[in-house]
């Protein structure tokens, strides 16, 4: 694995691990799918956007995993467990996983395999807005079960010490 993408995977992994305890620190599965004015979409939805988003990006497109991307459920979807919204992230971990095994140097500079949203980047440059993407994301989360619960327990969140060097 290219220096990048281990780097890239240390840090998908630390969020996609803090997602799933932002999912986890809800205290029942409806609270989970609930909003407040002003917001559309729960926190299950913005989970489910951020699994489907790098298990289709990463694992399928550069992993070549098979999955199949429904974008449209995962902002459609108004219940489900938290387990199941857990089972969907440690499933976008894996995707990462693979997707990221396959890199080399010249894949990582080289423009993505597909256009998104009709514009071309390499595959570095799209790496490295997933993982933004994903952060963004994480902090919705957090930020609105806090505020749907009431509960400003921290689940850890951007842990620096994930990061250091062995």
């Amino acid at each position: 694995m290219t220096p990048l993408a281990a780097d890239l995977l240390l840090l998908f992994r630390r969020d996609l691990r803090c997602l799933i305890r932002e999912v986890e620190l809800f205290p029942n599965d409806t609270a989970l799918w609930r909003t407040v004015p002003g917001i559309a979409n729960s926190a299950g939805n913005v989970a489910l956007h951020a699994a489907g988003n790098l298990r289709h990006f990463v694992g399928a497109v550069l992993g070549g995993t098979g999955y199949v991307r429904q974008r449209e459920r995962e902002f459609a979807q108004r219940e489900g467990t938290r387990v199941e919204v857990a089972a969907e992230l440690e499933a976008a971990i894996a995707a990462v996983e693979a997707g990221l095994a396959a890199q080399t140097d010249a894949s990582l500079q080289a423009p993505f395999p597909t256009p998104i949203g009709g514009h071309r980047m390499s595959t570095r440059r799209l790496l490295l807005h997933l993982e933004a993407h994903l952060a963004f994301h994480l902090g919705q989360v957090g930020y609105l079960r806090r505020v749907l619960t009431g509960d400003a327990a921290s689940a850890g969140g951007m842990a620096i010490q994930d990061l250091a060097e062995p």
